[in-house]
């Protein structure tokens, strides 16, 4: 996996049966585990006989305790995709080894499907790196930011307000990871609803001067402020560096995604882009290849329709 590259996944991917056998060591390293009743090793392979009437499709297995059948795709975003699945995971490799993202219409191109079924299977990806709610708190230094995403401001005001901009408010562990959120307006309430839910209490907070961050010095162990309005954006106190630098770095990689990659994200998907570019800068110090099979392992139990786009 370290090495996965456009040379390997030319034979990873070549076909279905060897993107099977790799999804399925890939799913299941230690052993079959039954998608329907979940025991393990109780699963044997199915296979036609040669004078026999019955047929066995390929990759399909049986389960001895439940005794139903399965195939590696069960219970994944892959199942009842008509889509070849070596497509899948080249599209999995693509989108997490560009660092600012692929755009379906480039996905269209490079494998020869057509751009709704493209627009619709990065969805689907973003939706797998999705981070999972409450796993695990932020802790540490963490450094909250907000910014603003989208079309071109209208009118006067404050960004968010009188435009067609979006605000995205970020969580950014110093040295770690980074959580980020679609609000309609940055507010203290939101905020608070946001860090006391993603936050430690023990974290040590810093912050820019916006005054809706009033309420953090009672919920969080300590709160540093750097006044970007006097234009100072890095003071030493208490042995540490105060500034928010950390998260401005993380909103210019998702902001030339914007205007080199996708171009436009609507508020209705936002929440979707937030999630592959917290993914990349979650997996940024691992190869291409083990971030690829770190998302397509995220497909586990997860499923979405066309019927139910939003609910992702």
């Amino acid at each position: 996996m370290k090495t996965l590259n456009l040379v390997d996944i030319t034979c990873y991917f070549n076909g279905e049966e060897q993107a099977r056998a790799f999804l399925e060591v890939l799913r299941w390293p230690e052993g079959v585990i039954c998608p329907h009743c979940e025991a393990k090793d109780s699963a044997y392979r199915l296979k036609a006989k040669p004078k026999g009437k019955t047929h066995a499709r390929n990759g399909l297995w049986k389960c001895s305790a439940c005794n139903k059948q399965f195939t590696v795709t069960v219970g994944t975003i892959f199942e009842d995709s008509h889509i070849p699945l070596s497509k899948w995971l080249l599209a999995y490799y693509l989108l997490c080894s560009s660092k600012k993202g692929m755009s379906a219409h480039q996905l269209h191109r490079m494998l020869g499907v057509t751009y709704k079924s493209a627009w619709f299977m990065a969805h689907r990806i973003r939706y797998t790196m999705r981070a999972e709610p409450l796993r695990s708190k932020l802790k540490g230094i963490v450094e909250v930011d907000e910014t603003y995403v989208g079309g071109k401001q209208k009118g006067p005001g404050r960004p968010g307000l009188e435009s067609n901009k979006s605000p995205v408010v970020s969580l950014v562990e110093r040295k770690g990871r980074v959580r980020s959120f679609h609000v309609d307006r940055v507010t203290s309430n939101n905020l608070r609803e946001i860090m006391t839910g993603h936050i430690r209490p023990s974290a040590n907070i810093m912050t820019d001067d916006f005054k809706s961050y009033g309420f953090v010095k009672k919920g969080f162990a300590s709160h540093d402020v750097i006044d970007h309005s006097a234009g100072k954006y890095v003071r030493r106190a208490k042995g540490r560096s105060i500034h928010t630098n950390t998260a401005e770095n993380f909103f210019s990689i998702l902001k030339r995604g914007v205007t080199g990659i996708y171009h436009h994200w609507s508020k209705h998907h936002l929440h979707r882009y937030l999630n592959e570019f917290d993914f990349r800068y979650n997996a940024r110090g691992t190869t291409d290849g083990e971030r690829t099979a770190r998302a397509i392992q995220g497909a586990e139990g997860k499923r979405l329709t066309y019927c139910k786009p939003a609910s992702m």
